[in-house]
């Protein structure tokens, strides 16, 4: 990435995240680096890597709820694709590590509140964890 690129990287990810319309948030994420197709829905506060946008790949037909956190770097760079038909539920966390691809695969599902650390399979629904309790409280 360029030395003007990326000084530019952060003011147009921090725009990003809040300008109304969808369509001027995936053209802001665009221009930072992040490969969008087509029909692509991004929610307010979206946050999509800030170090290393050219490490995510998004397919057509995606939908990124509102307050989903996409890192392509844990240690490192690594890269996120996500495949055509996906949708991704609010307040998500998907992260990669160093030199680690995570992928979603087409027609995915997943559900507001998961957290996303491995590849996900063609059409799958992913849910969070059912919260369980762990101790009492004196």
């Amino acid at each position: 990435m360029g030395k003007l690129k990326k000084c530019l990287n952060w003011p147009l990810h921090r725009l990003a995240r809040c300008v109304p319309g969808v369509a001027v948030r995936v053209r802001l994420h665009r221009w930072r680096g992040v490969q969008i197709g087509s029909n692509v829905f991004i929610g307010e506060e979206a946050y999509l890597e800030n170090n290393y946008p050219e490490c995510i790949q998004i397919g057509d037909n995606v939908q990124i709820g509102i307050r989903t956190i996409i890192m392509a770097h844990l240690r490192g760079p690594g890269r996120v694709i996500i495949e055509d038909d996906v949708y991704i539920g609010p307040n998500c966390v998907i992260a990669a590590a160093h030199a680690r691809t995570i992928r979603i695969g087409t027609g995915a599902v997943i559900g507001a509140l998961s957290a996303i650390t491995t590849d996900v399979p063609p059409r799958a629904l992913i849910r969070p964890a059912s919260p369980e309790q762990v101790a009492t409280v004196r």
